[in-house]
Formats: structure tokens, C-alpha cells, sequence
């Protein structure tokens, strides 16, 4: 068991949703649960996802990969993913990107060095209006970034990671 009591306790609140025979319904909640533990779902933890859940861990690994939410490789401590399709992209999201990757100092996918922060490109996030828009930890959605929210939401975060 690679996860702690509580993302299990977690992930069995998930299962208990559906019938025993439909236990691939709780892949990506219980993905999630470890992701959030763990920071990102090595083949160690998708293995034991698939066993924990019962599960092919073809099937784990299938979800881990197609959804952009899920990191297979060891992320910082913030992931910022940017928007890029095209409504964003149109209202500065381009811009925006290319400013947030300057001023970390690294690409689309890679970690800075301090392993603070991670860059990536996003899917629409539904807030189309809102552009350019960015979503951290998948969790946290950031509206209208532009360089000087970019700037603010960068020292914001750098604060909270170096008390954390």
C-alpha cells in the first residue's frame, strides 16, 4: 500500500457510489485522491490504484494518461496550466503563457529548477470570457492574467510554498 489510510478511507467513500460490479467508475476520483497525497501518479501508484480498486491497471493507466489533470511524471509544487485553445489564445491567453514561461524561465513541461513551479498547457477550462485564463493545482481557476496578475499570482504562491 503505497497511499495512506485516509486516501484509502477516501477512496472507499468513492467506491461505495456505485455497484460492485461497475468499480472502474471510481478511477479518476480515486486518481485524484492519490495525486492530490502524492503529487503525481507514478506507475507505482497507478499499479496500486488498479489492485486497491480491483481493476485491470491497464485501465488506470489509460485514465492517467489521457486527461491532461493527471501528472505522470513528478510535477513541482505548483502546476500552472495555461489555456490555450483558441478563444483564450485570441484574447491575449498566447501572451500570457509567453510571459509566465519567461519569467519562470522554462517551457511548456518543464520544472524549475528550485522545483517550485511546473508549466503547462491547458484545455479549455469554461470560463472563455474570463481570458486568458489559468488554472493552479487544478484546483485554483486564475481569470484575466495578464502580466501584472501573473506577477501577483507568481508572489502569492512563492510566499505560500516557502512557509508551507
Amino acid at each position: 500500500m503505497l497511499l495512506s489510510e485516509k486516501a484509502y478511507q477516501r477512496i472507499d467513500r468513492e467506491l461505495s457510489k456505485f455497484p460492485e460490479d461497475q468499480r472502474r467508475s471510481a478511477i479518476m476520483a480515486s486518481l485524484t485522491i492519490a495525486q492530490e497525497e502524492k503529487g503525481w501518479v507514478s506507475p507505482d501508484i497507478i499499479e496500486d490504484v488498479a489492485t486497491y480498486l480491483g481493476v485491470p491497471p491497464i485501465a488506470v493507466q489509460e485514465i492517467a494518461t489521457f486527461y491532461n489533470m493527471f501528472h505522470t511524471k513528478p510535477v513541482g509544487k505548483f502546476t500552472i496550466s495555461v489555456c490555450t485553445n483558441l478563444p483564450c489564445a485570441l484574447r491575449e491567453g498566447e501572451k500570457s503563457g509567453e510571459y509566465l514561461k519567461e519569467k519562470l524561465g522554462i517551457e511548456y513541461g518543464e520544472t524549475t529548477a528550485d522545483g517550485m513551479f511546473s508549466l503547462v498547457m491547458g484545455e479549455c477550462m469554461g470560463s472563455c470570457g474570463d481570458a486568458p485564463v489559468m488554472l493552479v493545482n487544478n484546483q485554483h481557476m486564475c481569470v484575466h492574467m495578464e502580466s501584472e496578475r501573473i506577477d501577483a499570482m507568481l508572489d502569492e504562491l512563492k510566499k505560500h510554498g516557502e512557509s508551507a
